[in-house]
């Protein structure tokens, strides 16, 4: 049972048992697939595993190609044919091989998954002829690596999980008032200060409990670089994001002349939802931003760059009598214009660069930078708008795809801020909206699953979250062609067997999750 469901998938018979002499075969671009092959096969079977270029033409091989051709595959898709003798994959580009990968070891006994040597499996792949082709080419996951910081291993591993579901964005939400991840070699001061607070929020935020222990961190450049490159083995883009103007507190922190009175000393945030505290919008501020942002390109190759844009008050701006001068300065009527002109200035920036802008739906208040997207998370209602004006968009509605939203029954589950997202409410979420024309439909890139950390510090904490909810993201961003809860949750329990291999704390689901 492969989770997402591939396009067509044929049963046939016999099956195909890789053993000790068994040959990948992989040239060119095929190789860096082959690789990774070898390595997810190698802990569980204790084989390392012979990449060649040639065929023998005696079988007992597992060939990767790329053909070019095959246009009909798009970027991502594949044929993958199990018989006797092998496995045969083709793909029209290196990214469908990497999402063949992840089939071919759905297809092997759940113990592939496994950290050591398994004796007394037989490890044989079921004969198939399989067609892969995704609906989506955004297929996203974020992070918020502000609220808690998260090692680097957890990253890694959250990259890998998110390939095993081809998942192929992992969207970094790398600063936020409560904590600044992101080393910035111009700017010291982002991590000396910004990356550590005092005391962090227990519980519900209206009980006004704190812990009273110091929490922070932040990652290297160097070390992001690496995930980086681990990601893309997998075909997984990392998409960073640095959340401006608003949710700046811990820059503040920092550097003070940043906000809109630089004789004030604010503290690293340590209460979670919004703070009235924002950037101030002078030209040394955006300048400021666009430095900052020249060292994630110089990390993240990405082609989007997330500015965040979301949640930004505009109480100091309306009371700041220089706030409201810059405004008439710049011939805006409004507040709001106030907020597009800087999210603008960094769109200009980025396209300068060769990148492209991407934030939360509020972007579109006060007007829009004509080559931004869109990234609709209040309901479907941005995504609309942003499609109906030519804008590309990645439809990431709360109330579908929020993750830190409860998943059963408040009474039983651990508490939550939000409301609730069961996996038969995600297997129903449909990402392109129905009003939208087969034109403007065409600028929905995909969709996301937002994981929100406030109330979620620990790995447990998070597993239980993410899965399997993830799971059935992954059936709707894939674009599988069955996605009926009760057909779901009958092909579910060999998945969690794979999980229960990794060690990957879910949350067993139950009679009323469809």
């Amino acid at each position: 049972m492969i989770i997402p469901t591939p396009t067509r998938a044929d049963s046939r018979p016999g099956g195909f048992v890789i053993r000790p002499d068994t040959v990948l075969v992989a040239a060119g671009d095929a190789v860096g697939p082959a690789t990774v092959l070898r390595e997810l096969l190698g802990p569980a079977t204790g084989l390392d595993l012979r990449i060649t270029e040639r065929e023998s033409g005696g079988g007992n091989e597992i060939v990767l190609s790329v053909d070019r051709s095959s246009t009909q595959l798009g970027s991502e898709g594949y044929r993958l044919g199990v018989d006797d003798d092998g496995v045969r994959v083709v793909a029209a580009e290196p990214a469908g091989l990497c999402w063949a990968v992840q089939t071919v070891r759905q297809l092997l006994p759940p113990a592939i998954y496994a950290s050591a040597v398994v004796d007394g499996v037989r490890w044989r792949i079921p004969a198939a002829e399989i067609l892969d082709i995704p609906r989506f080419s955004w297929r996203g996951l974020m992070i918020d690596l502000a609220r808690w910081f998260r090692p680097v291993a957890e990253v890694r591993r959250l990259i890998e999980l998110a390939a095993m579901h081809k998942v192929n964005v992992l969207h970094l939400h790398l600063t936020d008032d409560q904590g600044w991840r992101f080393e910035c070699r111009r700017y010291p001061r982002l991590t000396e200060i910004g990356a550590w607070r005092s005391r962090s929020m227990v519980g519900p935020a209206d009980d006004g409990v704190f812990d009273d222990r110091p929490h922070g961190g932040f990652y290297t450049q160097e070390e992001l670089r690496e995930l980086v490159g681990v990601a893309a083995r997998l075909g997984v883009t990392l998409v960073p994001e640095i959340d401006v103007p608003g949710h700046m507190t811990a820059a503040i922190a920092a550097y003070p002349e940043l906000g809109n009175d630089p004789n004030r000393r604010l503290s690293v945030g340590d209460r979670w939802g919004i703070i009235e505290e924002v950037l101030n919008v002078e030209e040394e501020t955006v300048e400021f931003i666009t430095n900052v942002l020249d060292e994630v390109m110089e990390v993240f190759p990405s082609s989007y760059i997330h500015i965040g844009g979301d949640e930004c008050p505009r109480v100091e701006w309306a009371a700041s009598a220089r706030a409201q001068q810059r405004k008439r300065e710049l011939g805006l009527s409004s507040d709001d214009e106030l907020q597009a002109w800087f999210i603008a200035r960094l769109a200009e920036h980025l396209s300068a660069n060769g990148r492209k802008l991407i934030g939360w739906d509020e972007i579109l208040d006060g007007g829009i930078a004509d080559d931004a997207t869109v990234m609709s998370w209040r309901g479907e209602d941005g995504g609309i708008r942003a499609a109906r004006a030519g804008h590309d968009v990645v439809m990431t509605p709360e109330q579908e795809v929020y993750l830190d939203y409860y998943q059963g029954d408040p009474v039983t589950e651990p508490w939550a801020p939000r409301g609730m997202n069961t996996l038969a409410g995600i297997l129903d979420f449909e990402p392109v909206p129905a009003v939208l024309t087969a034109e403007q439909a065409t600028h929905v890139l995909g969709t996301q699953a937002n994981l929100w950390v406030e109330y979620i510090p620990t790995r447990k904490q998070l597993d239980y979250m993410l899965f399997p909810r993830l799971c059935a993201v992954s059936e709707v961003a894939w674009g599988s062609p069955v996605r009926s809860p009760e057909v779901f949750r009958r092909r579910l329990p060999e998945h969690l067997r794979r999980l229960d291999q990794l060690g990957v704390g879910y949350r067993p689901p139950g009679p009323q999750d469809g």
